[in-house]
């Protein structure tokens, strides 16, 4: 090789000597296999110390500050903000007068993403009148494109009733009363046919007398195809009584903190909770484009069963038509049933209908003629059980409206009086959700909420069968305001 050739090659930016050759073709060290730069003390300025460079790594001391400030600068925030009052009924012309007493509240929702693979949201509300009351909840869930989806969570929930009404009283000695609750989940994808999800929940009430409750649950679903599944669980879910006033609602059911008060039908009688051993196998089949058709066996036990009694006047204390409630446990009973459904989306509605039938075994129980005794309305212990569960969601684009209605019917729900000879009876919940684009700005939408509801408890797919069915006379609970959406 000349030297014009190699003063051509070096100008050219190549470099065609034998050593530039071997030393391209060496094999790699680990020093060669590490990424980015390597820092020389040399060239380091004299605002450096420790070796570090600053444009890079930051101050130590503040390096999780700067972590999270970057994280909060570039996530996509979303979030909602409701202003809402709220009030309850049981006829259609207490909502005309002076006695009715309502509650505002506040709620807000903030969440984001958590890198590319799971969500972040914390949830809170806030009442305050004579029972003044709060929740806040966070809860973290990666997303399904992992091998493992979590979801984790926990919530507090607290209650202090400053009126004089001495049955809301005399359960609670400091005139408040808390609850907790963490949980944790994973459904793990063994492969694209199986996946387990396992995990458990765990609660403490301060007004129980054994105050800590663990719920595990353990699922199995298979997929052999793709329109077709066969799952299977276990659970044990343990709630205290009055526990629908603390627990977060599910992603469907509105947010509100503490309602009301509860105490012991019972005098002077602890308050006990509820166990509900449930496993059931359920298979799916979807048919069509959006149709799914389910079918579903279960085998429940449930160690004292809850009752709720609203209306209930007992001597010596004034009435307690709407603001307060009796609890209690009604025995113990063993279930075994069936249910079908179908679910579909046809254009703007989804749909879906299931009906369950249900026989039970009734054990007795030391109090069962006391609560005959104040609970006339309440149907004998019925050993066949028929219910049909109806839920529509539509949307009306031309006017920004959404619709939701919940409707249940049942041979055994607890809500008419003695004289009354119905067979069945029925519990609902309608939401209304109406878009205000002229008072939208910026990313912030804001909509119209109106609801009325006489369902008192959450739905809960391993719930026993009659939490809902054993609340006695529950009043209609109205709701209204405004919901911002950013």
């Amino acid at each position: 090789m000349t030297p014009q050739a190699s003063d051509q090659d070096s100008s050219n930016g190549s470099d065609r000597s034998e050593l530039a050759w071997r030393l391209r073709h060496l094999r790699r060290s680990v020093l060669q296999d590490a990424d980015g730069e390597v820092y020389d003390p040399d060239d380091a300025s004299p605002g450096d110390r420790g070796g570090f460079d600053q444009a890079r790594f930051g101050h130590p001391d503040n390096s999780p500050a700067r972590l999270a400030a970057n994280v909060f600068a570039t996530a996509p925030f979303s979030g909602e903000v409701n202003f809402l009052t709220t009030s309850s009924f049981d006829a259609p012309q207490q909502l005309f007068s002076g006695d009715m007493f309502a509650r505002s509240v506040a709620y807000m929702s903030v969440g984001a993403p958590a890198g590319s693979k799971a969500d972040w949201t914390i949830r809170g509300a806030l009442s305050q009148a004579d029972l003044s009351s709060w929740v806040l909840a966070g809860a973290y869930s990666s997303r399904r494109a992992s091998r493992h989806q979590y979801d984790v969570g926990l919530s507090y929930a607290t209650q202090r009733y400053d009126g004089g009404n001495p049955a809301a009283l005399r359960d609670v000695t400091d005139g408040s009363r808390n609850a907790g609750a963490m949980y944790g989940f994973d459904t793990w994808t063994v492969s694209p046919a199986v996946a387990v999800t396992y995990g458990a929940r765990y609660a403490r009430y301060d007004y129980l007398e054994n105050r800590n409750l663990i719920s595990p649950r353990v699922g199995v679903t298979l997929s052999p195809s793709d329109r077709f599944r066969i799952s299977t669980s276990a659970s044990r879910r343990s709630i205290a009584p009055g526990a629908e006033e603390f627990l977060p609602p599910g992603e469907s059911g509105l947010w509100l903190p503490p309602q009301r008060t509860f105490s012991s039908l019972l005098p002077d009688g602890p308050l006990y909770a509820e166990r509900t051993t449930h496993v059931e196998v359920e298979i799916e089949r979807d048919i069509g484009y959006a149709s799914t058709v389910t079918i579903r066996a279960f085998h429940q036990y449930v160690a004292d069963q809850l009752v709720t009694m609203f209306g209930l006047d007992l001597p010596g204390v004034p009435p307690t038509n709407l603001g307060h409630y009796f609890v209690g446990n009604y025995g113990d009973v063993d279930a075994r049933g069936i249910t079908t459904g179908v679910r579909t989306v046809a254009g703007r509605v989804r749909a879906s209908i299931d009906y369950t039938m249900t026989r039970t075994d009734w054990q007795g129980t030391d109090d069962l003629n006391y609560w005959v005794l104040r609970m006339p309305g309440v149907p004998g212990r019925p050993d066949r059980l028929h219910s049909v569960t109806t839920a529509i969601h539509t949307e009306v684009p031309e006017t920004a409206t959404r619709v939701v209605v919940f409707y249940r019917i049942s041979n055994a729900v607890a809500l008419r009086p003695v004289q009354d000879e119905r067979v069945i009876d029925s519990r609902f919940d309608i939401e209304l959700h109406q878009s205000l684009p002229f008072m939208d700005f910026s990313t912030a939408k804001w909509e119209m909420l109106f609801g009325v509801r006489n369902f008192f408890k959450e739905s809960a797919a391993d719930q026993s069968l009659f939490d809902e069915l054993l609340v006695v006379r529950p009043p209609k609970r109205i709701v209204g305001g405004l919901t911002m959406r950013f």
